[in-house]
């Protein structure tokens, strides 16, 4: 059942029995690349979850909720769009930020259905959710700013280390530009399962159901635990500070 239908996005109801599972589909052309309309209307459909929650109560409330994020294709995202986004500057990265900050202690689990490529913005959105299920067959799993030539901002590469935590791996992701397969990503402990394309949805759906009851009755019992959990990260996205390196000149 559809709930939303944007042009960038739709979010879709799968199971009407379930009123609080969500399924947000990306549809920002070939490759979802990260503009300021899509990260407004990401943000819309949202900002509908948690109204939608607000209204669900008694049994319904009881079983809790999830929200399963996806799309179709080579790209789950191939990041930002990087001309637009360097010549918005901050109009664009402070809303970019909160976005994924507001991912990342959303009050029911969360869970990346990673279809494709997701490299670089696209790969930072995907670590914000909660569990990542990634197609095996295809499709890799990169931060390429080195490659390209981009610095990170300190809440960019916060949301990365709170979800890379060894270190080999964090400097192969960010120093080497390092493209990981879904079986690199899963070893490595930052993608949750990798499976073929025709399970994808399901294996996500699999997570999304057996983690909806954490959030159950919908309070900011979840929202609060992710927040206390990653609270450097939330912090650093939230600070609206996005020049890396800014404490360099003590050097």
């Amino acid at each position: 059942m559809s709930l939303i239908d944007l042009p960038l996005v739709k979010l879709t109801n799968p199971d009407p029995s379930f009123p609080a599972l969500f399924v947000l589909h990306l549809n920002n052309g070939a490759e979802n690349r990260f503009t300021l309309q899509f990260v407004e209307e990401i943000t819309k459909a949202l900002d509908f979850v948690e109204s939608k929650l607000d209204s669900i109560s008694g049994d319904e409330a009881a079983r809790g909720g999830a929200l399963i994020t996806t799309s179709t294709g080579k790209f789950y995202s191939n990041g930002l769009a990087i001309e637009a986004a360097m010549e918005q500057g901050d109009l664009f990265y402070i809303p970019y930020l909160r976005m994924l900050a507001r991912v990342l202690t959303f009050r029911i689990p969360t869970v990346a259905a990673i279809n494709g490529h997701a490299f670089a913005g696209g790969c930072m959105f995907a670590m914000a959710h909660d569990y990542r299920v990634m197609r095996a067959d295809r499709g890799w799993i990169a931060m390429n700013e080195v490659d390209i030539g981009i610095p990170l901002s300190p809440g960019m590469a916060a949301i990365v280390k709170c979800k890379i935590t060894q270190p080999n791996h964090l400097r192969d992701c960010l120093l080497a530009g390092h493209r990981f397969k879904s079986s690199d990503a899963f070893a490595a402990g930052f993608v949750d399962r990798a499976v073929a394309e025709d399970k994808l949805m399901d294996t996500a759906m699999e997570y999304a159901r057996k983690m909806a009851p954490k959030a159950k009755g919908f309070n900011q019992n979840l929202h609060l635990i992710k927040a206390e959990m990653y609270r450097e990260t939330v912090i650093l996205l939230l600070a609206g500070k996005t020049a890396p390196g800014g404490y360099l000149s003590k050097l």
